[in-house]
């Protein structure tokens, strides 16, 4: 189908502004399916209800002691979640100068900088955040989506191999690796993949938005929709089916005359 193959081409070329970028609870990339890379030892938000409530709360005590390893990542990771990024890349960064060595620290500024943008750095941040003879699957799932970014998708995929090593069949690994063959257009790969994630217990909205997706991208819009509206309520489910639409019957045209689609997310449940 034209249509099909028109926007495999326009979802591998345009410029994917934010693949994997994390804001939890926030608005979210269509690739944003690992969430955050925080680990046990990592503090969570204050007040989830209300995150901005508590990057205040987080600031004001990172503010009256900044040197405070912990105080820093709880207001980094604060940052992030309201989509702060550039102020989250500063808060990590003055953190990591102060303590070097802490992985947490480094995982939270790799993190950060992939919001940001910033693949390559955030790369190699977080090859600094866990060693070879302890991995971390999170952050190996992030370092893959930080090469698929940079277009470097063999590479990424030994990433997402490594981390799926570590937590068989987890599905947010699962879901970074199906969006890995959406962006060197093999759609049929990324849907089988994307659908051995959903059919995990552990799959949530985002697994599924992204295999709704990569339905519709195939010319299967019927299925897409059933796909992208289960278990939400009536006006979400109405919303991600419009955003869905949207995405795969857009015909803008970049300034260089090359088609061009939005690379963002379906709308989720916070």
């Amino acid at each position: 189908m034209r249509q099909h193959s028109s926007l495999a081409r326009l979802l591998a070329s345009a410029a994917v502004t934010a693949i994997l970028i994390a804001s939890v609870g926030g608005c979210q990339t269509m690739s944003d399916v690992t969430g955050s890379i925080t680990s046990k030892g990592e503090p969570s938000p204050a007040n989830d209800a209300d995150p901005r409530r508590s990057a205040e709360l987080y600031g004001e005590a990172y503010r009256a002691n900044p040197k405070n390893p912990e105080a820093a990542l709880a207001y980094g990771q604060a940052l992030r979640t309201t989509g702060q990024r550039s102020q989250a890349v500063a808060v990590f960064e003055q953190a990591t100068i102060a303590h070097p060595s802490n992985k947490l620290l480094l995982a939270g500024f790799g993190r950060a900088l992939a919001d940001n943008g910033n693949f390559q750095q955030a790369f190699d941040v977080l090859s600094r955040a866990h060693s070879p003879d302890n991995p971390d699957w999170r952050i190996l799932s992030v370092q893959g989506t930080a090469l698929d970014q940079l277009g470097r998708h063999e590479e990424a995929r030994r990433y997402y191999a490594s981390a799926l090593k570590i937590a068989p069949d987890e599905p947010s690994v699962l879901s970074n690796l199906g969006l890995s063959y959406v962006l060197s257009k093999d759609l049929a790969r990324a849907e089988e993949v994307l659908r051995k994630a959903h059919a995990s217990g552990k799959a949530d909205a985002r697994v599924r938005q992204n295999l709704g997706l990569v339905v519709g991208l195939q010319g299967r819009f019927g299925e897409a929709e059933t796909i992208v509206k289960a278990d939400l309520p009536a006006e979400e489910a109405a919303a991600n089916v419009a955003y869905l639409k949207e995405m795969l019957t857009r015909k803008s045209t970049s300034a260089g005359g090359a088609p061009a689609i939005p690379v963002a997310a379906l709308k989720r449940r916070n």
